[in-house]
C-alpha cells in the first residue's frame, strides 16, 4: 500500500537555565516528526518514539505504514545525541507529539509503539499519563510532569524492547574496569576479551553471578561519583554548572559470547552493532559520552525512574509484548520482565521465531511481525478504519 510521508515540526516554550542541545533559542524546544499516512483514512495512529533514536526510516514503522496503519515517527529534543538526555523531558516531548496527533492531524485514538529503547519510554510515559507522580529529575531539579496533563494512549506495544536504558547498560558494562579514569586498568579475570582469562565460554553459573555483581557495582560507583561531583560543582561553582565525562567499555555482556546465558537464537560472538569486542570501546557505544544529570536520569541503575517493569505496574490500557527470538540486542529475560510487570488485565505475549532485532535481511519475519501486531490491533478495534465507523462490539 502507498503512503504519504508528511514531515512536521513542534515548537514549544520551556523555561531552562542553560541549553542542553546545540544552538537554537534558549527556552524553545523544537521537535521533529514524520507522519506516514496511508491512503485509507483512519482515526487511529501508532506513535513510535525512541529517547534519542530517529525512527523515520526503520523497517518496522515503514512496514506498518505500508500495511495500511497510520504511523508517526516522533523524535525527542535529543535526536541522535543522548549525552545530555533527561528522560523526564523526553516524556514531556512525547506528550507534545500525542497532542499534535490529536489537534493537528485529527486522530482520536493513539497506540504507543515502543520499539527497542522506546519500550521503557512508552511505559514510563503511559504510567505518568495515567498516574502522574514525578515533580523533579533524579538530580533533584524541578520538572513537574504532574502539571502537564499528559494525554493518555489507548494501548501500548512493546516491540523488541528492553526493560530500561539503565538495566541494559548495566548488563553491558565491562565489569573488568578498575579505574574509570584509566580504562587500561582492568581485572583480567573479569575481562571477557582478554586472551589469558581462565574463564571462557561456556561460562559456569558462578562466574556469571560474580560478573553481574561486578557490573552492578561499577554502575553504582559511577553513580556515587556523579552525585558527589554534582554536589561539589553546585557548592563551588553554582547551581547550573554541568560536566561531561566518558564511560569506557560498555559492550561486554557474557550473552554475546555464550548463547547459553539468557538463551535465544542470536549468533554467538556478535551483537546488533557488530563485533562486541570492537563495540566495547567504540565511539558509538552506549552511554559513551554523558553528563552528570543525564547519567542519573537515564543510566543509573538505582536513580533512573524510566524503568519499564516498574512503570508497567501502573498502566491499565491493553498491552502487547513482542519478542524476536533471535534478537541480538534485547534478551528474552527483558521480555519476560516487561510482560510479567504489566498490570493491565489485557496483555499479550507474541514471539517471532528466528527474527533478529531490526529484521535486517529478514523480510518474511518482518511481514510476520507486522501481521501479528495488525491482528492484535484489529481484535481490539484499533486497526486502521475510516472515521465514523464503529469499533467491534459497539
Amino acid at each position: 500500500m502507498e503512503y504519504e510521508r508528511i514531515p512536521y515540526l513542534i515548537r514549544y516554550q520551556e523555561s531552562s537555565a542553560f541549553k542542553e542541545t546545540y544552538a537554537g533559542q534558549l527556552g524553545t524546544v523544537v521537535l521533529e516528526g514524520h507522519l506516514l499516512k496511508p491512503e485509507t483514512p483512519s482515526d487511529t495512529v501508532l506513535v513510535f518514539m525512541h529517547p534519542s533514536g530517529v525512527m523515520n526510516y526503520l523497517p518496522f514503522p515503514v512496514a506498518m505504514a505500508k500495511a495500511g496503519h497510520h504511523v508517526i515517527c516522533a523524535a525527542s529534543r535529543y535526536p541522535r545525541n543522548d549525552s545530555a538526555l533527561i528522560m523526564e523531558k523526553v516524556a514531556a516531548d512525547l506528550g507534545m507529539h500525542l497532542r499534535k496527533a490529536k489537534s493537528r492531524f485529527g486522530y482520536q485514538r493513539i497506540v504507543l509503539a515502543g520499539w527497542s529503547g522506546g519500550g521503557s519510554l512508552s511505559l514510563f510515559y503511559q504510567a505518568e499519563a495515567e498516574d502522574p507522580r514525578i515533580t523533579d529529575t533524579p538530580a533533584g531539579e524541578p520538572y513537574d510532569l504532574t502539571a502537564l496533563d499528559l494525554p493518555r494512549a489507548d494501548a501500548v506495544l512493546q516491540l523488541a524492547a528492553h526493560a530500561s536504558r539503565a538495566r541494559i547498560l548495566t548488563e553491558w558494562l565491562d565489569a573488568s574496569i578498575i579505574e574509570e579514569s584509566d580504562p587500561d586498568r582492568r581485572d583480567p579475570a573479569l575481562d571477557l576479551y582478554h586472551p589469558d582469562n581462565p574463564n571462557q565460554p561456556p561460562y559456569d553459573s558462578e562466574f556469571v553471578r560474580r560478573y553481574r555483581e561486578a557490573q552492578l557495582a561499577r554502575n553504582r560507583r559511577i553513580t556515587k561519583w556523579v552525585e558527589e561531583r554534582l554536589e561539589h560543582l553546585r557548592r563551588t561553582r553554582g547551581e547550573t554548572i554541568e560536566q561531561g565525562f566518558v564511560v569506557h567499555a560498555t559492550m561486554a555482556d557474557p550473552r554475546w559470547l555464550d548463547p547459553a546465558v539468557d538463551p535465544n537464537g542470536r549468533i554467538p560472538g556478535t551483537c546488533f552493532m557488530g563485533d562486541p569486542r570492537s563495540v566495547n570501546d567504540a565511539p558509538a557505544g552506549l552511554a559513551r559520552f554523558c553528563t552528570l544529570r543525564s547519567w542519573l536520569s537515564q543510566w543509573s541503575y538505582d536513580k533512573s525512574r524510566a524503568d519499564g517493569p516498574a512503570a508497567a505496574a501502573r498502566i491499565s490500557v491493553p498491552a502487547m509484548v513482542l519478542e524476536n527470538t533471535a534478537d541480538d540486542a534485547c534478551a528474552p529475560s527483558h521480555t519476560r520482565r516487561i510482560h510479567e510487570g504489566i498490570a493491565s488485565a489485557d496483555k499479550t505475549l507474541i514471539h517471532i521465531q528466528d527474527a533478529n532485532h531490526y529484521y535486517f535481511g529478514q523480510p518474511d519475519r518482518l511481514a510476520e511481525a507486522v501481521a501479528a501486531v495488525g491482528g492484535w490491533l484489529a481484535d481490539r478495534g484499533l486497526a486502521a478504519r475510516q472515521p465514523g465507523t464503529s469499533t467491534p462490539g459497539n
